[in-house]
């Protein structure tokens, strides 16, 4: 009788440094825990909690508001994609994104982050530091046109553009309830309306757990 071993299936990694490419492959084969999302942020892999529940329509408002404003050949969505920055050693799974669709063409698990020309991230008690820090630099040095960071607990709207190789020189904060101008390649006002609800309909103080 001859006995078939199955060979294990090779982790398609992005280019970069060694280090990066090892964090990638072990990331892309690692068992998350249930209910956590995992990243590569300052060259370690990072767990946090996904999304709580009144967050959805927020990001589902977000999806119907730049729809019609979208690039072309572009499309918004809050999927978990990972998108790699191999320059910075950095991989996110951001809350809502739009990317270039011909990027989505592909059988690897990763997305190259040069195809985003719009990224939100909606902070929570864990994952608000590296919102506000390690992400506004990577995705303004890395070319992400447009960076919208909704602070949930501030309840307030922040949106940078004018992406450089030291990051984004241009920023405008507005509380939630407030319009929101989105430059371009948008070029269109957010109503932040819907966010003031949803946040007020979270019930949870500041500094409350994930």
């Amino acid at each position: 009788m001859t006995v078939m071993l199955e060979r294990p299936t090779a982790i398609d990694v992005p280019f970069g440094t060694a280090r990066f490419r090892k964090l990638c492959r072990t990331l892309l084969s690692m068992e998350v825990p249930d209910g956590y999302r995992a990243e590569i942020v300052g060259g370690n892999i990072v767990m946090s909690p996904w999304s709580k529940g009144y967050y959805l329509p927020v990001m589902q408002s977000l999806r119907t508001q730049l729809g019609p404003h979208l690039p072309p050949g572009h499309t918004v969505d809050h999927a978990p994609f990972l998108f790699a920055f191999p320059g910075v050693e950095r991989a996110y799974g951001p809350d809502v994104f739009v990317a270039d669709m011909a990027a989505f063409r592909t059988r690897k698990r990763y997305i190259d982050g040069d195809a985003l020309s719009f990224v939100a991230e909606l902070t929570s008690d864990s994952t608000r530091e590296v919102d506000w820090n390690d992400k506004v630099s990577v995705y303004g040095r890395c070319g992400v046109p447009v960076y919208l960071l909704l602070d949930m607990r501030e309840q307030a709207a922040t949106v940078f553009w004018r992406p450089s190789e030291r990051g984004y020189n241009a920023r405008l904060t507005t509380p939630f309830g407030e319009p929101l101008r989105i430059p371009e390649p948008f070029g269109c006002d957010l109503d932040t309306s819907e966010f003031k609800t949803s946040a007020e309909e979270g019930g949870e103080p500041d500094g409350a757990e994930d």
